[in-house]
């Protein structure tokens, strides 16, 4: 069992998906409705009515992208961040020319709402701000309602980082006036690693399409993609097979009502099952609803953990990088991956991996974890 906070389990009917005879993408024009049927249910997914994109590429192409063709040289930009991913966003806005200036708080929590508008109050002159909505190497959710109403009071443009919340957690992409909106297959959308899509509100458009100088890159260059429908014309080949099992993947996730709810359960659950055996929690609040990140009991190793829990009960959990190298382990609890029957079995070859390395827990985790799912 893959138990990582993504890649996650995929699918039998999305592994069919993906084997589908394939068409020639570029020339079939049936491939173009089906491409702007399946953005039509992200949009679904996302509450919005902005255009959906999707690219051929990981997470991390939509980041670029957005930062690409949104920055131009000599723009001051916000990079809001209380973690690894949050403060890589300003490594690409610095790429792009982008004038950073760093919002950080405590690696350990929540972005603080009210530190973030005392210091907007005194300093807003921004083209755009970027942020995380859910950092998933420290297993912590950032209040992205609050945050993105704070920058439209002052007129800067968002950029979301999304990609391991659109689907376990609650998302309003139009209600909270999100600009730009980033997701990934790989994560609570249980598809195969590869590909990203984003929202793109009007007024990013606008800037996208007005810029005074010309966008840096060929596949970061979302202006490439305005008229795609239209002139059916793909600015490149679009990965027939993965946008087949992708678009089955989101049409399951759209067919659970209770995927927040259910992501939202088992997380606690998780939670209070691994502290009432005596683990600590990375994060101090702002707990993620799809992964969940525990601090390395003394003694241990990243390392041996997940050693014995591959080879001796054939699940693999996450570690960390950066900072947080050999100091943490993580679970994913997203999409196909979340669900009662896999974390049981998870936290009872955790239980019996910690014990034998020597540490005494207080409670049966997997016992404890049942016994709190409806609590």
């Amino acid at each position: 069992m893959i138990m990582t906070p993504g890649p996650t389990y995929v699918s039998e009917e999305v592994r069919d998906a993906l084997s589908q005879k394939i068409t020639n993408p570029d020339l079939d024009l049936n491939f173009y409705e089906y491409y702007k049927e399946t953005c039509e249910k992200l949009q679904q997914l996302l509450n919005t009515e902005n255009e959906v994109l999707i690219l051929s590429g990981e997470g991390i192409l939509g980041l670029e992208a957005a930062c690409a063709s949104l920055v131009e040289s000599g723009d001051k930009v916000l990079c809001i961040e209380n973690g690894i991913f949050g403060k890589g966003f300003g490594d690409f806005l610095k790429m792009y020319g982008g004038e950073v200036e760093y919002f950080t708080s405590d690696y350990r929590k929540a972005i603080d709402v009210k530190t973030l508008e005392d210091f907007l109050e005194k300093n807003h002159d921004f083209k755009l701000a970027t942020f995380v909505h859910c950092e998933t190497p420290s297993g912590i959710t950032n209040p992205i309602e609050q945050i993105n109403s704070l920058l439209k009071k002052y007129g800067i443009l968002s950029i979301v980082d999304a990609v391991s919340s659109i689907g376990g957690e609650e998302i309003e992409t139009d209600k909270w006036d999100i600009d730009i909106l980033l997701g990934g297959s790989q994560k609570c959308l249980s598809a195969p690693p590869g590909i990203t899509f984003l929202s793109i509100s009007q007024k990013a458009w606008k800037i996208i399409l007005d810029r005074k100088t010309p966008i840096t890159g060929f596949y970061v260059n979302l202006a490439n993609w305005k008229s795609w429908y239209e002139d059916k014309w793909f600015p490149y080949t679009p990965p027939i097979s993965d946008i087949f099992g992708f678009s089955v993947a989101v049409e399951r996730l759209l067919k659970d009502n209770d995927r927040v709810e259910r992501h939202k359960k088992i997380a606690n659950a998780v939670r209070k099952s691994l502290l009432s055996g005596g683990l600590e929690l990375y994060p101090k609040d702002g707990f993620s609803n799809t992964v969940t990140t525990v601090v390395l009991p003394k003694g241990t190793s990243f390392k041996d953990i997940y050693n014995k829990m591959l080879s001796e009960h054939n699940i693999m959990i996450g570690g960390a990088f950066d900072f947080l190298k050999n100091q943490v382990f993580r679970i994913g609890h997203m999409g196909e991956n979340c669900y009662e029957d896999k974390l049981y079995l998870t936290l009872k070859a955790l239980d019996k991996v910690l014990r034998d390395l020597g540490f005494e827990l207080k409670v049966k985790l997997h016992k404890y974890f049942i016994e709190n799912l409806d609590s």
